[in-house]
């Protein structure tokens, strides 16, 4: 007799700008999930680190991140996990292709679009990245010397200058719970 079935995994892909709030609302969103299911994190840095050390930030390498990121999301999601992404990922052509793949294989894909204005990433950035980059000083910063293509029709859209970490959250949840994801009531 065969092992029961788990329940399909999903993949919730946050992207947005750095410090634009996708880290703290993917642990949130953890929080939130993990007494119900299993969910798992991948966060853009971490993945730098391990698994993409070798690519730059040259647009063919930032899409190649983002592909080794989604089939990653797949192989978990495929087992029943909810998997909550959060990278930058900036270009439409890449995360297209992800969901693609995704939808292809059965797995529900939410992609949410984490905003806050400029103002806000650079008063949020501890390392001062941003205003090296307006100074010129660092190439290839995402959102100031290299694109960042906002989502033209995300499942949810998310202002984290306006929204606690809370309300955002939950806006995400509430999407999440429609398509049959079980979540701690007391998180939305």
């Amino acid at each position: 007799m065969p092992p029961p079935r788990t329940p399909e995994g999903i993949i919730v892909w946050l992207t947005g700008l750095s410090g634009s709030g996708k880290t703290t609302l993917a642990a949130s969103l953890r929080d939130a999930i993990m007494p119900m299911r299993a969910v798992q994190v991948l966060d853009g840095d971490e993945i730098r680190a391990y698994l993409s050390k070798d690519l730059g930030y040259s647009r063919a390498d930032r899409e190649t991140n983002v592909r080794r990121i989604g089939f990653v999301a797949r192989l978990l999601a495929r087992h029943g996990i909810v998997v909550v992404v959060a990278a930058i990922s900036p270009y439409t052509s890449s995360r297209d292709e992800v969901q693609t793949l995704a939808r292809e294989e059965g797995l529900e894909f939410v992609e949410v679009f984490v905003t806050a204005p400029l103002e806000t990433l650079i008063s949020r950035d501890v390392k001062g990245l941003y205003r090296r980059a307006l100074a010129g000083e660092v190439e290839h910063f995402t959102g100031i010397s290299d694109p960042y293509e906002a989502p033209a029709a995300p499942a949810v859209v998310v202002r984290t200058a306006n929204e606690s970490v809370h309300e955002s959250a939950a806006k995400i949840l509430e999407v999440l719970v429609e398509r049959g994801v079980t979540v701690n009531a007391e998180s939305i």
